[in-house]
Parts: C-alpha cells; structure tokens; sequence
C-alpha cells in the first residue's frame, strides 16, 4: 500500500503540473490563433464541462474535510488532504476560465451533464452542440427540471437518486458520514470518494474528447490520470479495512 501510495502521491503531483500549465496556456491563449484563441460559448463543452466539474470538485472537498476530522488514521487524512488540495485548486482555475470567458459561474434550466454527446468517453467524436451559442436538446426549463443526461449514466457511471452527477453523493450519505467516526468514517470516505472518482473520471473523459481549448483539455486529461491512479489507492484501503467499494 505504501508503494501505491507513493504513485497516488506522484499523479496528485502530474495533476497540479497540468494545472499549472493550463495556466500558463490559458494566460497565452488570447495571442493565438485559430480553436485556442476563440471563446468557449454559453452552452459550449467547454463551458459545461466548467460548470459541472466545480460543483463535482466542491463536493470531494467537503467530503475530504469531514473525514479528515473523524479519523486519526494517517493514510486516509494524507489522501483526503490531497483531494481537497488538488480538487479546490483544479475548481479555482474552472470557475477562473468562466470569469475570462464571461460566462456565468451557474446557468438557471441547464441540467446537469447537458454538454456531454453521447459519445463522450469513447473514441468517436462529439457532436451536437459543441462550439455553438444554442442550448443542447433536452434543457430543462427555468424550474430546474432535467432533461438530456441529468440523471443518466455517463460513460457506464450512474447518477444515484438525489445526487446531481455521476458520482456524487447523496444529502443522507454526507450526512451519514459527517455522523461516522473512526473505521467507519474511513470506509465510508473511501467508498463514496471511489464513487465520486469515478463520475469525475467519465465527465473529464469526456472533456478531454470535446473541449476545445487546449488548456482545458490539458487539465481534464491531468484529472483522468490522477484519479485513475487514486481508485487503485483506494480500492487497497478498503481491503485493508476488510471492505470493498461499493457496486
């Protein structure tokens, strides 16, 4: 588990290098021509994808904190330190690229996941909407109703009754662990946190294939890698803790 650790720690690491060369490319970005130098749309992958991942990432934060306080085990505090430092960061330079773009941070009647093509996460290319100022098919209306892919599987992932995305988890079960203490606050942590990858893996997958700018797609592939690599940590916390992750 400590060599596994060793390699999480190195993939935290690659995600924040990606970050910052996301950065550095977004910063450089207005001087160049062609795809890069255009501006995301409001209902574009890119914007979506923007949207989406940092209301994903500010859920792994909350999470990460609240097992952080019901724990003294060294290894599940050190992961969750890790999470919610790479996922606030990652989430600041989201939100960031939305101010650039002039594009608002929440969109009233655009249902989770409306920006993903069906293909997201395959090797087909997007399609639909990508690039263009129209809403996707099947927005939902200004009562927040959901349409297209709000509430459906992304790439084999589910989006559980209650929970907005793929991956996320549920009130009762942040409640739940904000009730644990202990072995059992870890195993729910690791267990809803592999949830929680998992989704964050599908809807970054699909970036990486739709987004168009570059930085952008830089960043989603750095999230995929670094996720990856935390799902096998995790999957050898739980065993060690006789547990295994859920479903």
């Amino acid at each position: 588990m400590r060599r596994t650790y060793w390699a999480a720690g190195s993939a935290v690491l690659l995600a924040l290098l990606f970050a910052v060369a996301a950065t550095v490319a977004a910063a450089s970005g207005g001087r160049t021509a062609g795809a890069a130098a255009r501006t995301p749309a409001l209902y574009s992958p890119d914007a979506g994808f923007a949207r989406d991942m940092a209301v994903h990432h500010q859920q792994a934060v909350e999470m990460s904190f609240l097992v952080r306080d019901r724990t003294q085990d060294e290894a599940v505090r050190s992961l969750a330190y890790d999470i919610a430092n790479t996922q606030a960061n990652q989430r600041g330079m989201l939100l960031g690229w939305l101010d650039l773009w002039g594009l608002p941070k929440v969109l009233a009647g655009e249902p989770p996941m409306s920006w993903m093509a069906p293909a997201a996460g395959k090797d087909a290319p997007a399609g639909g909407h990508g690039g263009t100022d129209a809403p996707a098919g099947g927005h939902g209306g200004a009562d927040g109703s959901h349409g297209g892919h709000g509430g459906h599987a992304v790439d084999g992932v589910p989006a559980k009754p209650g929970a907005l995305m793929p991956g996320m988890a549920a009130k009762d079960e942040i409640a739940a662990l904000g009730a644990a203490q202990g072995r059992d606050a870890e195993v729910l942590f690791l267990q809803l946190m592999t949830d929680h990858h998992k989704g964050g893996v599908a809807m970054a997958r699909g970036c990486a294939v739709q987004c168009v700018t570059p930085a952008e797609r830089a960043l989603a592939q750095g999230m995929v890698e670094a996720q990856q690599s935390e799902l096998t940590l995790m999957a050898d916390m739980l065993r060690a803790r006789g547990a295994a992750p859920r479903g």
